[in-house]
């Protein structure tokens, strides 16, 4: 007889897939910086295909508007949130904890106090107050449906006029405002019997995931904080400082003659005030962020410190090393190391680059006053000079011209001279000028004196 066909051999089960859980730190004040990570925290998590987010948070509170912006976000976010509250999460950190699906608490951890207060911390007028505690509970209801008590117990931390009541037990009598420990938000309330507010409590975000995906069948990734987003948080917890020592900057400018280096201050740090949260999103753009910096110290150089040489060597240096660095081969999100390898190619190029430059400027020296261009552009020059008609008679009857100076500043060939008591900007029309060199004034242009060193 024969022998019958052996059955087919079982496949074995595929392996469970692990959970992913992406990790966004939610630390100290809720400002424009922590929108920025929330943001492309979620972003990132989206296309890493993650199973939940967890924002790590131990925060006082913060802006309102932020606040509604982060909770906006999170509504767009297509999967699983939940919050552990490290700590506290007091004000408007309450407020992006009861957006996110599930709160967690650490053992010590802390919610609630999240009326409204204006910028500095200060109570509001009361009926502003009023509408702004109707719309907050109004958020709380949309966002907590289908969560239990969640909307009673946040809207209790809002309004301290609200009584929170679950059947005959009084949890919050008003007059003040609920702020709930772990072991309270936990505790079950109603039939059936559910925690009040929290979904677990864990001593830290990895047994929160044991908890919820089991020992060992979870991975972590962990946002990392770029440092353009800490330098944002930085800025904006400094900008009361910084926007002082501004003023300052700008009150010594306008007590002095002429304008120097507090006018420059001032502008620059009240513009890290007004526009220092926006730093948070640079990160990236280093090579451009680079050039830009060079950029602005050889403006500073030509325009307000002629002479100085010092700001147009580094800015010149600054610009060539993000052009460098601009066509380096660096692949994001891979450790940086720098090698010869990875510079070589770039730093040929940019020494072909400059040698060009340095053989064009050299043939455009040379050739350049021979050919009808330069006669019809030197035309021009000398045509603009003496328009108006009245130019030349004013020059002839300037007191400046002829007189005698110092050089402030060494001259390559501008720079600063000081004559009667006053400054003015200036050149030298042939070699170069030490400081402390006496000069006498041959000219003036529309802009600045022309100079030559007085012979003895």
């Amino acid at each position: 007889m024969a022998q019958e066909a052996a059955a087919p051999k079982a496949e074995p089960p595929a392996p469970a897939r692990r959970g992913v859980a992406y990790v966004i730190p939610v630390r100290e004040e809720i400002a424009k910086p922590t929108l920025y990570i929330i943001r492309r925290g979620l972003k990132e998590a989206i296309e890493q295909k993650a199973d939940l987010v967890v924002f790590d948070m131990k925060t006082p509170g913060g802006a309102l508007d932020v606040t509604f912006d982060i909770m906006e976000a999170l509504g767009k976010f297509p999967g699983r949130t939940a919050t552990f509250v490290d700590d506290q999460a007091l004000s408007a950190g309450a407020f992006i904890s009861a957006t996110t699906e599930e709160i967690w608490f650490a053992p010590k951890g802390k919610i609630g106090a999240a009326a409204p207060v204006n910028a500095t911390g200060q109570d509001i007028d009361k009926t502003m107050r009023q509408k702004l505690v109707s719309f907050l509970r109004a958020e709380v209801r949309a966002i907590s449906e289908g969560k239990g008590l969640r909307g009673q117990v946040v809207s209790a931390m809002i309004d301290e006029d609200f009584e929170l009541k679950v059947g005959d037990t009084v949890l919050k009598p008003k007059g003040e405002l609920l702020t709930l420990t772990a072991s309270e938000a936990m505790k079950p309330y109603g039939e059936p019997p559910a925690p009040l507010l929290g979904a677990g409590i864990a001593k830290d975000v990895d047994d929160l995931l044991a908890q919820k995906f089991g020992a060992g069948n979870y991975e972590v990734r962990q946002f990392r904080v770029t440092w353009s987003e800490s330098l944002a948080q930085y800025l904006t917890a400094l900008a009361p400082v910084l926007m002082g020592l501004g003023m300052l900057a700008l009150f010594l400018e306008y007590k002095t003659p002429g304008f120097g280096w507090p006018g420059i201050a001032g502008i620059v740090l009240l513009a890290i005030v007004f526009f220092g949260h926006y730093v948070a999103g640079l990160s990236g753009h280093e090579p451009a962020l680079l050039f830009g910096l060079g950029l602005l110290l050889l403006t500073v150089e030509i325009l307000f410190f002629p002479g100085v040489v010092l700001p147009a060597v580094l800015g010149v240096a600054l610009m060539l090393g993000s052009l460098l660095w601009a066509m380096a081969d660096i692949w994001p999100n891979q450790r940086f190391e720098i090698t010869g390898d990875l510079f070589v190619r770039p730093a040929i190029n940019l020494g072909l680059a400059l040698a060009l430059t340095a053989v064009l400027a050299a043939a455009l020296i040379r050739y350049l006053p021979k050919t009808w261009f330069w006669d019809r552009l030197v035309l021009g020059a000398a045509v603009s000079a003496t328009a108006g008609g009245a130019a030349p008679a004013a020059a002839a009857n300037d007191p400046l011209i002829g007189a005698e100076g110092v050089a402030v500043t060494a001259m390559f060939p501008s720079g600063e001279v000081e004559i009667g008591g006053r400054r003015y900007q200036a050149q030298v029309e042939l070699g170069h000028l030490a400081a402390g060199e006496r000069v006498v004034v041959k000219s003036r242009t529309g802009f600045s004196l022309v100079v030559e060193r007085k012979i003895t």
